[in-house]
């Protein structure tokens, strides 16, 4: 149980955003508890043994570290690490009947060679040298404003300082400048594919969420990385629970919210275990979760759309492309059926509702970046495991889908895994290995599954429509008359703040909104 009945601050929910809420505000000195739904903290963001008597611990729902900022990991004193993948990405395709593919990473030599290679010229390379480049200088400039209040559109645009590449990624759809940089439909695809991940949208989609999507994946750390949680990503938020509970933070699992109750200024959080009092309550929770509670009309929901498989393989698959050591192939991104004419399909057919005949998708292995997530036996065997992150399967397509009768996501599973053996020399199925019951190692998640595990709205990984990280003019949320709205966590009460990837600069595994809610209560005092 709670030791007390007030709080000056009550956290909803125990994922990785809240439980940095938590150890900010307690190292400030205020009285904190955090309650957490699971039986468990950490959200999304956690390490399970997937599969029965086996030894891997894998990141079941989100994998990657990008947009953590190192500022947090010093500031609470985390001991957790990432370490950097020697391979950006893989794409297999075939060409003039033979099998061949792109591998980017190993240096910028091999990178060029490998680009010549596929395309015949050096021109794509140079083309990949320069919008990259362009994204370096905008990482630079934009990542280190997420920690702290909002900037002004002008002032965002004036800090970027590049007329030509502000109107590409803030006020043009995307596909434009894809399709003015490069010419070859495969380098096109592997572009596009950062703009797409979670987020169902084509590249000259209008609404411009395929360009916010785009952003937030390729300013990570400044430099746009995505590198792999050593330990896996329970190793972070047992870091950050670690951290809460040492600075005095309350955490209680097993304890659903039920209700929230405020006039503004006091609030009543009631859950399982009573009623707690709360001068500030930090939802880390999506919007919809936040209405819910409070009794409200739920805002309009923004549908995930993507397929999560985790595998364990006795050993990885051999290549087609013989050119290149499956070790390196996966321990980057592997794209699958990810050629930009072929993304343009999948999200033509699924708009239509149907499940896409070649869905696209990527894949790594964290266990040859990381082999400790895996037991000393596995690892001495050479077991592996494989993340899959499908595209373009909005949860629309499975609203006939339930807990007993997954039946669109089994055809979906078995579609996606026909792609990917159409690049390799042998059926994954051959791979996969089988836990002490006798199954096999592989486990799926659809947005529907999303939702009713997490609460994310319609799986949306991201809770709603991600939002450029600049100050709107209009809006309670955005509004700068209060320390909430500066820094981009306001909800219409104010004494009830977002602190988890429904707020603005929300999204994707980086404990910011947790920051931001944290600077905000103590802005306020």
């Amino acid at each position: 149980m709670p030791e007390r009945t007030s709080y000056d601050a009550v956290i909803v929910g125990g994922g990785h955003n809240g439980l940095v809420a938590a150890a900010y505000l307690a190292r400030a000195g205020r009285s904190v508890l955090v309650l957490e739904r699971l039986d468990h903290t950490g959200g999304a963001a956690v390490s399970t043994r997937a599969f029965a008597g086996l030894d891997a611990r894998l990141s079941r729902y989100s994998y990657l570290v990008s947009l953590l900022p190192p500022k947090i990991v010093r500031d609470l004193g985390l001991n957790f690490a990432v370490r950097k993948r020697t391979v950006s990405s893989y794409t297999p395709v075939e060409r003039d009947g033979r099998p061949t593919g792109l591998l980017v990473g190993g240096g910028q030599d091999r990178t060029r060679r490998a680009f010549a290679e596929l395309t015949g010229s050096d021109r794509e390379f140079a083309a990949w040298e320069r919008f990259y480049g362009s994204t370096q200088r905008l990482a630079e400039r934009v990542f280190p404003t997420l920690t702290e209040p909002l900037p002004t559109r002008e002032a965002l645009r004036a800090r970027i300082d590049d007329e030509a590449l502000w109107e590409a990624l803030f006020e043009r759809p995307l596909g434009e400048a894809v399709e003015a940089a490069f010419t070859d439909d495969l380098v096109r695809g592997v572009v596009l594919t950062d703009a797409l991940i979670g987020t169902f949208a084509a590249a000259h989609d209008p609404s411009l969420r395929q360009n916010r999507c785009f952003l937030y994946h390729v300013i990570g750390g400044g430099t746009g990385d995505w590198d792999v949680p050593i330990g896996g990503m329970g190793a972070l938020t047992d870091a950050l629970a670690g951290a809460a509970r040492r600075a005095g933070a309350e955490i209680v699992t097993d304890c659903a919210v039920t209700g929230i109750a405020t006039d503004g200024r006091t609030a009543e959080v009631t859950c399982e275990q009573g009623t707690f009092g709360a001068r500030r309550v930090l939802v880390n929770a999506a919007p919809r979760e936040l209405a819910r509670l409070l009794g409200e009309e739920p805002p309009p929901a923004a549908e995930g759309a993507q397929l999560k498989v985790n595998m364990l393989l006795t050993r990885l698959p051999r290549l087609r492309d013989t050119q290149v050591d499956p070790r390196e192939a996966f321990s980057g991104t592997f794209h699958v059926a990810e050629g930009y004419g072929q993304l343009e399909t999948a999200y033509q057919q699924a708009a239509a509702g149907e499940l896409p005949a070649a869905p696209p998708s990527e894949i790594y292995c964290h266990s040859l970046t990381d082999p400790s997530i895996l037991g000393a036996d596995l690892v001495r065997e050479g077991w592996q495991t494989l993340t899959l992150f499908g595209l373009h399967t909005p949860a629309s397509l499975f609203a006939a889908d339930t807990a007993d009768d997954p039946a669109t996501r089994e055809r979906l599973l078995a579609a996606t895994l026909g792609q990917l053996d159409a690049h390799l020399a042998e059926p994954l199925t051959d791979c996969l290995a089988y836990d002490a019951d006798g199954r096999p190692c592989i486990e799926a998640r659809s947005p529907v599954d999303l939702d009713r595990e997490l609460g994310l709205p319609g799986g949306n990984i991201f809770h709603r429509e991600l939002a450029f990280p600049y100050a709107e003019p209009d809006g309670t949320a955005d509004s700068a008359a209060t320390a909430p709205g500066r820094w981009g966590v306001a909800t219409s009460h104010a004494n009830v703040l977002l602190c988890g990837a429904g707020a603005v600069r929300g999204g994707g595994v980086s404990g910011i909104p947790g920051h931001n809610a944290a600077m905000a209560v103590l802005e306020e005092g």
